[in-house]
């Protein structure tokens, strides 16, 4: 399908502002670029284009408060100030160069580069850290190799029984998150 008419199905009779979640995976995208995606989706936090075979975001409206984005490919993600996941895995970066745009993310808080051929330089991990002093997480953990709280919670719902406690005396049912 076509970006833009997937961008259309997805609006499902709402207007651009009122959708938080826009997924184009799998999307057929003309010569490269994003189409369709407009500065109406004031409102998007969370865009994923896996697999749509981006090689240009010229067409990427700003967009203020997006925070999280998946993407096999690269983005320019300049007019995306309040971002702060970012899922680049299965990417061509090969060098912690193709990263260092990312400095100016300032609010960027988890970075997934997996299956990325950098994570495989000496001191991947160190580096990447330094390089981009703002991060949290990498690739799932910290700069001392605790996973984010996230991962850890999810992994411990899914051990849970419906209606068990948990560590804390709280109540969780099971698929709450």
């Amino acid at each position: 399908m076509e970006m833009d008419k997937r961008i259309h199905l997805e609006l499902r009779n709402r207007t651009p502002s009122d959708v938080k979640e826009l997924v184009l995976d799998n999307c057929r995208s003309n010569e490269g670029k994003i189409e369709g995606l407009t500065d109406e989706f004031e409102e998007l936090e969370f865009l994923s284009t896996i697999n749509v075979g981006l090689t240009s975001v010229a067409n990427l409206p700003k967009l203020n408060k997006l925070k999280k984005v998946n993407s096999e490919e690269g983005l320019c993600l300049h007019g995306c100030p309040n971002l702060t996941h970012l899922n680049l895995s299965g990417n061509k970066i090969k060098d912690l160069s193709t990263i260092e745009p990312l400095k100016k993310l300032e609010n960027l808080k988890s970075l997934d580069l997996f299956n990325c051929e950098v994570t495989n330089l000496n001191d991947y991990r160190e580096n990447v850290f330094k390089l981009l002093p703002q991060l949290t997480y990498l690739d799932g953990y910290d700069r001392d190799d605790k996973e984010a709280p996230d991962s850890d919670a999810e992994g411990y719902v899914e051990g849970l029984d419906d209606e068990e406690e948990d560590e804390d005396g709280g109540w969780w049912r099971e698929g709450w998150g």
